[in-house]
C-alpha cells in the first residue's frame, strides 16, 4: 500500500469459508494493498469459532465476531449471552453476532430465530460491544425487537450488507444504528436501495464485502474478497458527493465510532 491510498475497513467478511482455501496470506496482503487495512471475519456457527479466532490471531489486520447466522439458528444448539460474554474477552473479538432475521431461506424457523436473536442482543447489552444483524424478508418483526431491545437497554447495532426496505434502514437509524454497504449497492439495479443510503446520514455508515459473497463490479459473479470494498467505496463516494478519500476518512471514522474495541486494539498494536 502506498501512503496515498486512503485507508477504509471491511466491516464484515467470512475469511474462514472454503472459498479461500490456502490462499489467505495472499487475499490479506491484496486487501492491504487496496486501502482495505482491517477486516471484520465474522464466525456464523460458534462451533467455528475456534478457526475463526485462529485466523484473527494470525493475521495483524484481521478482528472477529461471532453469533449464529439465522438461517442456522435451528440447527445449532441455543447459543447463551453467557457464551458471548466469555468469547467477548479475545482482545480480537470485536462484535456481537452475525444474528437477525431471514424469512426468505428460512421462514419456518421465524420462532427461533427471534428467541436467537434476543440472546444476541442481551449479549450486546452486557458487553457494549455492537450487534451484526442479517436480515431478509422480515423487516417488521426486525424493527419490533430490535427497537424492544433498545428500550429494555441501549446498545450498538450494524444492519449488515443493508438491502432491506426504506422502513427498516429509518427504524434502524431512527435507534442510531448504522447501515453497512455491500457490493449489492454498486449492482446497476440497486438505484432504490443507492437512495436509501443517500438519504442516510454520513456519519452512520459502513462498508464491507460480505466475501466470499457479493462481488461488487467490475468482479460481480465471481468470487469476494476484501481487497474489492474499494470498488464499493467508491459508489458510495459518489453517492454522497465526495471525493473518495474524503468518503473513506469518514466511513473510517463511523467504524471507530461503532467498533471502539477494534479502534483501540490498532491504537495499541
Amino acid at each position: 500500500m502506498t501512503q496515498a491510498t486512503p485507508q477504509i475497513t471491511d466491516s464484515h467478511c467470512h475469511l474462514d469459508f472454503p472459498d479461500f482455501g490456502h490462499e489467505l496470506d495472499l487475499v490479506v496482503a491484496r486487501a492491504v494493498a487496496a486501502g482495505v487495512t482491517r477486516m471484520v471475519t465474522i464466525c456464523t456457527r460458534l462451533r467455528n469459532e475456534p478457526q475463526v479466532r485462529g485466523i484473527a490471531e494470525a493475521y495483524a489486520p484481521v478482528f472477529y465476531a461471532a453469533g449464529t447466522h439465522p438461517m442456522s439458528a435451528a440447527e445449532e444448539p441455543m447459543v447463551t449471552v453467557d457464551d458471548l460474554v466469555a468469547l467477548a474477552r479475545h482482545p480480537k473479538f470485536v462484535g456481537i453476532g452475525e444474528t437477525g432475521l431471514d424469512y426468505h431461506y428460512t421462514a419456518e424457523s421465524a420462532e427461533v430465530q427471534q428467541r436467537s436473536l434476543r440472546v444476541h442482543i442481551a449479549a450486546a447489552q452486557e458487553t457494549g460491544l455492537p450487534l451484526i444483524v442479517h436480515a431478509r424478508d422480515a423487516d417488521e418483526d426486525m424493527a419490533r425487537i430490535l427497537a424492544e431491545g433498545y428500550r429494555e437497554r441501549a446498545y450498538a447495532c450494524v444492519m449488515h450488507c443493508f438491502s432491506s426496505g426504506a422502513g427498516l434502514a429509518r427504524a434502524a437509524l431512527d435507534l442510531g444504528f448504522y447501515l453497512s454497504m455491500s457490493g449489492i449497492a454498486a449492482f446497476p439495479k440497486s438505484k432504490e436501495l443507492r437512495d436509501i443510503f443517500a438519504a442516510a446520514p454520513l456519519d452512520r455508515i459502513l462498508l464491507e464485502t460480505d466475501a466470499p459473497y457479493l462481488a461488487p463490479p467490475p468482479h460481480r459473479g465471481r468470487r469476494n474478497e476484501p481487497a474489492y470494498t474499494a470498488h464499493t467505496a467508491r459508489v458510495g463516494a459518489d453517492l454522497f458527493g465526495l471525493d473518495y478519500t474524503a468518503f473513506a476518512a469518514q466511513t473510517q471514522a463511523n467504524f471507530d465510532r461503532l467498533f471502539a474495541k477494534a479502534a483501540s486494539w490498532q491504537e495499541a498494536a
